[in-house]
């Protein structure tokens, strides 16, 4: 008596496989969107606290009361990258205090 051997996988089989697969996908994928906004959401609190604690710095050893980026910059308290990327989180600097619009 010969048994002959299937090699593959059936039909039902694969179904399962993409049926699982398809659940994990639609899972995953709004929680991916989420974990993005917040990780801006923190990026951008960050940003802000980075850019006041440079302020404050500057204001407490210079005594200067009106301070914005271009002189952050010019007695080295940030770098043109930091000001770009504070300005590109939409981070501004008023009354000596940093926010985010």
């Amino acid at each position: 008596m010969l048994i002959k051997l299937r090699k593959g996988f059936t039909l039902i089989e694969m179904t399962i496989v993409l049926f699982i697969i398809s659940l994990l996908i639609l899972i995953i994928i709004p929680n991916l969107g989420s974990q993005k906004k917040h990780a801006r959401s923190v990026h951008g609190s960050a940003m802000t606290s980075m850019v006041q604690t440079q302020i404050d710095s500057y204001s407490d050893e210079l005594g200067d009361g009106n301070v914005n980026f271009p002189k952050l910059v010019e007695h080295h308290y940030l770098t043109e990258k930091q000001v770009q990327q504070a300005q590109a989180e939409n981070i501004a600097i008023e009354g000596n205090h940093a926010y985010q619009k």
